[in-house]
């Protein structure tokens, strides 16, 4: 392809940690971008060896080879939107916040890994008050689960209204919008997220999907909102756009490994491969 015919297409960055499983973290968020037709780009905070049934290791990476890659990316190629996810410990949220500021990072997607699904937590306490102070309010929209929506907003955490005050509460740490999702959630709560902006209030439905392939879920939830406002769309479409396309993925979930499957990411090809068999 010439350069007068090459295709000029929407660009995201990925800020997070590789899963040599492939369910989750940059191999997650790559995907997803490439789904939604949006070149992705990555800057890698930490390594992982994991699979289906847990991680086994993390190594970080040098603080200046995060900033480096985030440097490379941004002043050469250009972003139109960036998502973070694992950023493992102060140093690297504390220099991640600050090429935001110096590289003035817009659409920024803020998946605040603190906490699993589960409740337990994967960053030590001077991490959370780090990202909770230097990068949340520098976030577009902050995507956090419910113990760590209980851990930014200081609320338990049992009820709808528990999520709403939830997403009140850390909409004042200074990001536009919050979505508390509550995929740990119980009963009726599944599948129902909170969205707040600071004047609509929304829960936000989707179908609850049962099955047990669900690594990955949060990161792609993330990556897919990122993939959306770099094409365009505002917010709040972006959110719902997101939400539809992680719930068809589920629908597709990857019954690998001996554990927890990731979703199915590209779900069209997955389906067209299994009617071609």
């Amino acid at each position: 392809m010439t350069k007068e015919t090459a295709l000029s297409v929407p660009v995201a960055l990925t800020i997070a940690g590789s899963d040599s499983g492939g369910g989750a973290g940059i191999q997650a968020d790559l995907r997803t971008f490439a789904f939604h037709c949006v070149h992705g780009t990555s800057a890698i905070t930490c390594v992982t060896a994991q699979n289906t049934l847990g991680v086994n290791r993390v190594d970080p990476l040098p603080v200046a080879a995060v900033v480096a890659q985030i440097q490379a990316v941004v002043t050469d190629i250009g972003v139109q939107a960036t998502k973070t996810g694992m950023l493992l410990n102060q140093e690297i949220i504390l220099a991640v916040a600050q090429q935001v500021t110096e590289l003035k990072i817009t659409n920024l997607v803020v998946d605040p890994v603190m906490v699993s699904r589960t409740g337990a937590q994967l960053i030590d306490d001077g991490a959370i008050v780090c990202l909770r102070d230097r990068l949340i309010p520098q976030a577009t929209i902050v995507t956090p689960n419910r113990y760590e929506a209980q851990i930014l907003s200081g609320c338990q955490i049992e009820s709808l209204a528990d999520m709403q005050a939830a997403a009140q509460r850390i909409h004042k740490l200074g990001t536009p919008a919050v979505l508390v999702k509550g995929g740990g959630m119980s009963g009726d709560l599944r599948g129902v997220d909170v969205w707040f902006d600071g004047e609509q209030l929304l829960s936000l439905t989707t179908s609850v999907v049962e099955t047990t392939n669900t690594h990955g879920t949060g990161c792609t939830l993330a990556a897919a909102i990122a993939a959306n406002l770099a094409q365009g769309k505002d917010l709040l479409t972006a959110v719902q756009k997101a939400k539809d396309y992680v719930t068809t993925a589920l629908n597709y979930g990857l019954s690998i490994g001996k554990g927890q499957g990731p979703v199915g990411h590209f779900f069209p090809l997955i389906a067209h491969n299994n009617r071609a068999i």
